[in-house]
């Protein structure tokens, strides 16, 4: 059995540029004001959604693990 993501979204954060959707379109929708949601929020651990969060302009998405809650992405320094 694979891991298991806690996917959110800051959308204080969010400026809607739709990258993520790029990188992940079963992962991620834009609202009517174009901001990202996860479609799950809790999902098994996907490289598309990791690359989508990598490549957000503003950092505005955070991968954890679900039990431990330990950080994916982004990384702890």
């Amino acid at each position: 059995m694979g891991d298991r993501w806690h996917v959110e979204v800051d959308r204080r954060v969010c400026i809607g540029s739709g990258l993520c959707i790029n990188n992940a379109p079963d992962g991620f929708r834009l609202d009517a004001a174009r901001q990202s949601h996860p479609q799950a929020a809790d999902a098994d651990a996907d490289e598309r959604v990791l690359a989508a969060a990598e490549g957000c302009p503003v950092e505005a998405i955070t991968i954890t693990l679900l039990g431990g809650g330990e950080q994916v992405f982004p990384p702890e320094e």
